[in-house]
């Protein structure tokens, strides 16, 4: 750090020097103090007025398109995610609220949504009065499900550009939290009634926070990529008849 430091300034200091130097040829030829006098000043004076352009507009404009950038890869890795744990998620989760059918048949994304329906969707989520009921057998498989992805969630939270997607890094959170507390537990079988309150009231979290980040992911593939999302549109976890296959 402190050579580069002491590069940059010798830099600067040769700058100047040629700077100078130029002044002093045109001097030397031309004799004429005031006419250099006068381009001085009104070099100086455009300074501010660069330094304006390149610190609050072209900056923005590079910050902009880079977070663009990394926004496109961030969803690179929500797709990923969706596809090895979060679609399988959202339909185990949805079996558990015994309110599903109120708020399902608002999440069918059809191919003419545009952002006022993905904006109501968001809203009835929000809204939404997730009530979850676990059974034995549907903590295990959830159990077995997470710990089969543990690695996989485990590298994704290791990736240092999920900082610039809080609400995916909370959800990434919430599950690796929901698989920690099923793991703790050798069994889920005989549980008490406030334990599995607690594990339902984890499900939830994850849950709300999965509605909320596949609306957006798809949102994002109808944007941008219309192949994928015809593809998962057709394997909709909220639509019981949803299918890959295309029908004649």
């Amino acid at each position: 750090m402190k050579y580069i430091f002491s590069w940059r300034i010798s830099l600067g200091l040769f700058l100047i020097i040629l700077s100078l130097l130029g002044y002093l040829l045109h001097y030397a030829v031309f004799r004429d103090l005031h006419h250099i006098m006068i381009y001085l000043v009104g070099d100086i004076a455009f300074v501010f007025l660069e330094v304006l352009l390149v610190t609050l507009v072209l900056h923005e404009l590079l910050h902009y398109r880079e977070k663009k950038t990394m926004m496109r890869k961030l969803n690179m890795v929500i797709g990923a995610f969706f596809c090895e744990a979060g679609t399988e998620l959202l339909r185990m989760f949805s079996s558990f609220d015994t309110h599903a059918r109120q708020i399902t048949k608002d999440l069918i994304v059809r191919e003419a949504w545009s952002k006022k329906d993905f904006l109501k969707a968001l809203k009835e989520t929000s809204l939404h009065n997730f009530n979850i009921e676990s059974g034995n057998d549907s903590l295990e498989q959830i159990k077995d499900f997470l710990k089969q992805r543990r690695q996989f969630l485990l590298n994704l939270l290791e990736n240092p550009n999920l900082l610039e997607h809080e609400a995916f890094t909370d959800l990434l959170w919430a599950v690796f939290h929901l698989a920690e507390e099923l793991l703790q537990r050798r069994s889920l079988k005989g549980i008490s009634d406030a334990d599995r309150a607690h594990l339902n009231g984890d499900i939830k979290r994850v849950y709300r926070l999965l509605i909320i980040q596949w609306l957006q992911y798809m949102e994002h593939l109808k944007e941008n990529y219309p192949y994928l999302f015809s593809l998962e549109m057709r394997s909709n976890p909220f639509d019981e008849s949803a299918s890959a296959e295309i029908a004649q």
